[in-house]
């Protein structure tokens, strides 16, 4: 037995095909077969049940396969140890990102991070919330952007900085010829991501407040997975939004109008790993590029953008401009 015969196993149970399996694997699906035999023939014990459709654990090879992922996750532990003690900022780092930050906040820090330390590798994974931190507690992520807190004693947080939240509205909306929005004007209309997505959690506290729960007609009507979706349907006269503002360069340009929001909400982005990582350093090199990427992004910072002026001009309408904010995303960026 060895550890390259447990990652088999690991693959065709998340896979339940050999072929697949093998893809992932990187060998033949014939190596891959005879490796699972090996396996099985050492044990004394039948591991997998196959058909010719699919291939399912057995009960016993349920429970082998907890202990094989143990064994490669403690594996990969002395790995990431021995390599933290030769060199922390050297090597892969697996970063998650919940999906209404990290298209817009990525494109910032790439850069910089690897200017700043080369030797530093992002592996990003883009998730829900729920997803990111269970594959925190997995070992599968070193660490993750979160717009909510953990609350697990697994995971422990970092502040990174605090995101306003901007009122997206049609063209030509009532709402848009004002300065400021307040969050309780948007209840009626509010349309918000699907379930999952912390942001909608987010906006319905905002305007709902201890209401939050309650979903009016546009909610119960209409899903969407991705912010470009929510910002269409705004656009197209089904409602309004609340967006995040490292989003808003990307999204005014969809013929919509961004106005700041009078309680000034906002949500806190956090750096959220492990208690026991063992390269505390990387994840200080995180902390320390995207506190510099974002140092403009703040509730007083838009108050200024958009003033008088945003009645009549389109740039400033948007309620963005980038060089109040946080540093334009280099020309290149690092690939993940």
């Amino acid at each position: 037995m060895n550890l390259q015969d447990l990652r088999y196993l690991v693959a065709v149970a998340e896979h339940r095909h050999f072929g697949r399996a093998a893809e992932s694997c990187h060998v033949s699906q014939p190596t891959l077969s005879s490796q699972i035999r090996k396996l099985e023939n050492e044990l004394g014990v039948t591991l997998l049940e196959r058909t010719n459709k699919r291939v399912d654990l057995t009960p016993v090879g349920s429970r082998i396969l907890a202990h094989a992922r143990s064994a490669l996750d403690e594996a990969g532990q002395m790995e990431t140890v021995a390599q933290a003690a030769r060199d922390p900022l050297v090597g892969p780092l697996r970063l998650g990102a919940i999906p209404t930050l990290a298209p817009y906040l990525m494109p910032r820090i790439l850069g910089p991070l690897r200017k700043d330390y080369p030797g530093l590798t992002i592996e990003l994974w883009e998730d829900q919330t729920r997803a990111l931190i269970e594959n925190l507690r997995s070992h599968k992520l070193d660490a993750a952007l979160l717009a909510t807190p953990a609350d697990s004693p697994e995971i422990t947080e970092i502040a990174l900085f605090d995101e306003p939240l901007l009122a997206a509205l049609p063209t030509g909306h009532p709402l848009a010829r004002q300065k400021t929005v307040t969050e309780e004007s948007l209840a009626g209309e509010l349309l918000v991501l699907a379930e999952g997505h912390c942001l909608a959690l987010h906006a319905l506290e905002a305007c709902g407040g201890k209401n939050r729960s309650a979903r009016n007609r546009l909610q119960n009507s209409m899903q969407a997975a991705s912010l470009e979706t929510l910002v269409n349907l705004v656009a197209a006269g089904y409602g309004a939004t609340l967006i995040p503002a490292l989003a808003a360069t990307s999204l005014a340009p969809r013929g919509i109008v961004l106005r700041p929001l009078a309680g000034k909400s906002a949500r806190t982005i956090r750096l959220a790993s492990r208690p026991g990582f063992p390269r505390p350093q990387a994840l200080r090199a995180i902390e320390k590029v995207v506190r510099n990427a974002t140092a403009g992004i703040s509730s007083a910072a838009y108050s200024k953008i958009v003033d008088s002026r945003a009645r009549t001009s389109p740039r400033i309408a948007s309620g963005m401009r980038s060089r109040n904010l946080a540093p334009r995303a280099p020309k290149s960026s690092a690939r993940t």
